[in-house]
């Protein structure tokens, strides 16, 4: 059987990937295993590892179309044409579940994620970077075109970005104080409250020989894989004080917050993709 699935199949595929995604918003409990076997019941001789591939491959779309993925299923980016098309026209003409996701952006985090216990044990490792598409490079393919992006929306969600700087602030002191650091604890300071945000830099702490930490710090009620944003200013801060500057990405914010570092120059860290450009008149 060749790779390419028949529209057929597609079809049954996303639709039951958005219906997960639609109950993860919505916060009904869904089983993967269970939608995974009433596919293999449609599908013209799939496997389980196979429905798990084309699942991670619509989380990759759904991120470049500025959406949300269902949790656990890593962005892959290997997929075929047909894959894409019958995603962007799902969504097209999916208002409840687009507005479920708009909700989820724009909401404001609770005080559950205040009270939580062991913060230095929510640090996890730095995912890895999703695997290419094989065969063409990024600049080979057509470049999809988000329908609105929800992930931009919710990075730019004051509370939620404040939340997260709260919790960072409890995240470095407690890191200092179990090092014994007490004076340096009491000195970190919440530089985008006390200075605003032209810094480059959401808090100012401490390593513990006493050198400064520079944390940006960026927020999401999604999972790991998740893109953020970051300014040119903090590219530009993160490349000048590439020693000292660290991103604190935090996700699963709202349930079950965790944290990965990303250690130095941005531009050496992540890979970069424009989105927006300042124009001024010739």
């Amino acid at each position: 059987m060749g790779d390419d699935w028949s529209r057929v199949e597609v079809e049954a595929t996303v639709a039951a990937y958005l219906q997960m995604l639609d109950q993860e918003l919505r916060e009904v409990p869904f089983n993967k295993s269970d939608s995974r076997r009433r596919l293999l019941a449609v599908l013209n001789g799939r496997s389980e590892s196979a429905i798990e591939r084309k699942h991670q491959n619509i989380s990759a779309i759904l991120i470049e179309l500025g959406f949300p993925s269902v949790r656990g299923y890593k962005p892959l980016s290997n997929y075929q044409r047909l894959l894409y098309d019958v995603v962007r026209e799902r969504l097209l003409h999916a208002p409840g579940l687009t507005a479920a996701v708009r909700t989820r952006a724009e909401q404001p985090v609770g005080g559950a994620v205040t009270a939580t216990d062991d913060l230095l044990g929510r640090v996890v490792e730095r995912p890895a970077s999703p695997e290419p598409r094989h065969g063409a490079s990024i600049a080979d393919r057509p470049r999809p075109r988000p329908i609105a992006n929800y992930l931009e929306l919710e990075a730019r969600n004051r509370l939620l970005g404040l939340a997260g700087e709260e919790f960072t602030l409890r995240f470095e002191s407690e890191r200092l104080w179990r090092a014994g650091r007490n004076r340096l604890a009491e000195k970190i300071e919440h530089v985008s409250r006390t200075r605003g945000d032209a810094e480059g830099y959401d808090i100012l702490s401490f390593e513990e020989s006493g050198r400064h930490r520079l944390i940006e710090v960026k927020t999401t009620t999604f999972g790991p894989h998740t893109p953020f944003f970051v300014t040119r200013k903090e590219v530009d801060v993160s490349g000048e004080r590439a020693a000292e500057y660290y991103v604190y990405r935090l996700f699963d914010f709202r349930d079950d917050p965790k944290l990965f570092l990303v250690p130095g120059d941005i531009t050496s860290s992540v890979s970069l993709e424009a989105t927006q450009f300042a124009a001024r008149p010739r």
